[in-house]
């Protein structure tokens, strides 16, 4: 089960988009998407959809080990943890203790 999962908003750690903040759009794997976040162009070669051919800018993925799960509106971060209950293994907030839906 990852710590991050679709829908949450995250906070990127390391690299050029570093303080950044968006939500996590896709994932697989080690692999998430964020929206607004390691945005690049690329060339499109002239096919037949796109007679003139151009650029288009494409999502890149970030590693999940650069992203915190941010708990509050004032973008602060926590770790997650995993505690055991009657409906199984909840996420929760290391710092505050809250549970994460």
């Amino acid at each position: 089960m990852n710590r991050i999962h679709k829908d949450d908003v995250v906070k990127i750690t390391t690299g050029n988009n570093k303080g950044r903040i968006g939500k996590a759009v896709k994932i697989i794997g080690r692999q998430v998407w964020v929206e607004g976040v390691n945005i690049k162009e690329r060339h499109i070669r002239p096919n037949r959809l796109n007679p003139r051919g151009g650029k288009k800018e494409v999502h890149l993925p970030v590693d999940i080990s650069n992203l915190k799960l941010v708990v509050d509106d004032k973008e602060s971060t926590a770790k997650v943890g995993f505690r055991p209950t009657d409906k199984g293994k909840v996420r929760y907030a290391k710092t505050t203790g809250k549970e994460i839906k």
